[in-house]
């Protein structure tokens, strides 16, 4: 399988977009389950927690770029481990006190939350863009196959054998 990686806009938000929908709908089903609370809690913690990501990582990353800039580091994997570890710290300092209030939690409940969050999110992260992948290979080769016509093909290249034998 190959991945394409000069993707149009529109499939980049085509991308994003059915990302966090199908991850908000898995968590707001998962924690009204596990949680014993609404779907509504629990679909608008993860709304507002998916919000606070992508509000949080524009700030983080501008951050975190001005840093780069400033001491002229490279993003070793070392770097780029200690900019993950900082970026999922503050995002679970910003939601606990999200989470206990939507949820009615403790510190510590909310803060098991926010982890399960982010544990949640590692393999998902990996398995969606895997299968995203999967079928967008799946959905190309299989159109590419239907609009090909093979007896044009063949007589093509009988026609390019026969004139390269001349």
């Amino acid at each position: 399988m190959e991945i394409e990686l000069d993707k149009s806009f529109k499939e980049r938000v085509l991308h994003a977009v059915l990302f966090e929908v199908t991850a908000n709908v898995i968590i707001a089903l998962s924690l009204a389950w596990l949680m014993n609370v609404s779907v509504l809690q629990s679909g608008s913690l993860s709304v507002i927690s998916a919000l606070a990501a992508t509000a949080w990582n524009f700030v983080f990353n501008k951050f975190f770029d001005a840093l780069q800039k400033k001491y002229a580091f490279q993003r070793t994997f070392l770097v780029r481990a200690i900019h993950a570890v900082c970026f999922e710290t503050g995002l679970i300092i910003t939601l606990i006190p999200v989470a206990m209030v939507m949820l009615n939690l403790t510190v510590t409940e909310a803060f098991f939350v926010e982890i399960g969050l982010v544990l949640f999110f590692l393999p998902y992260t990996m398995l969606f863009n895997w299968l995203y992948d999967y079928l967008r290979w799946t959905f190309v080769w299989a159109e590419t196959v239907r609009h090909l016509d093979l007896y044009s093909l063949f007589l093509h290249l009988i026609e390019e054998r026969r004139c390269s034998i001349m």
